[in-house]
């Protein structure tokens, strides 16, 4: 079955693009290419039962088997070694891409204690968008009473955007609860929102 999210896109979601970016070949405008949800490991890296729990829970949450990743080079002052466990990643395209999102804005983000929205800040140079979810027991498909500990999750989704306002509508387009304010952030060390913070980090 197609996704409605994907129907979405192609039937409406392009149209408003293309009026709202000023874009006259449907193929210039910007879509989402692929997601990408990284879980790490920390401590845990050593701890086969916990790495398993790690894959379980990110299959969960992603509808997809995830790979467990490796350090490329070893560095002294985080004590990793080259070759060793560092995360559990998976990358979503197609269907699987336009579920997660769903289910991401329309039932993980509202669950979020005192959310308040994300903040444009997490646009890069790529026109990529990332932030973190401190806490990964809010997808509902993650039994919190099996959960051995609760892990934090960073999400970026890749766009074929070539400007930061192409993104930033394209996101708006799927109802991303985009947070506009100048200078907002969430302040992660006491739980509050907060000026200070330039993080992209929610719990």
């Amino acid at each position: 079955m197609i996704p409605r999210l994907k129907i979405a896109f192609d039937k409406e979601i392009i149209n408003n693009l293309m009026n709202k970016l000023s874009v006259k070949n449907k193929h210039e405008v910007p879509k989402i290419e692929k997601i990408i949800l990284n879980m790490g490991l920390g401590e845990d890296a050593s701890d086969g039962k916990k790495i398993k729990s790690s894959v379980e829970d990110m299959a969960l949450i992603a509808g997809q088997k995830p790979i467990i990743t490796k350090f490329k080079k070893s560095i002294s002052n985080f004590k990793t070694r080259k070759g060793s466990n560092a995360g559990v990643k998976v990358t979503l395209r197609s269907y699987r891409m336009y579920e997660f999102i769903d289910r991401l804005v329309n039932i993980a983000l509202p669950r979020i204690k005192d959310f308040r929205g994300l903040t444009s800040k997490g646009i890069d140079s790529s026109y990529n968008f990332s932030f973190g979810i401190k806490e990964h027991i809010v997808f509902p498909e993650v039994n919190f009473d099996k959960v051995d500990k609760i892990r934090g999750l960073d999400v970026t989704i890749v766009t074929t955007s070539k400007s930061k306002e192409g993104t930033l509508e394209l996101l708006k387009e799927f109802n991303f609860p985009i947070n506009n304010k100048k200078n907002w952030g969430y302040h992660g060390k006491n739980k509050r929102y907060s000026k200070k913070s330039k993080k992209n980090k929610i719990s």
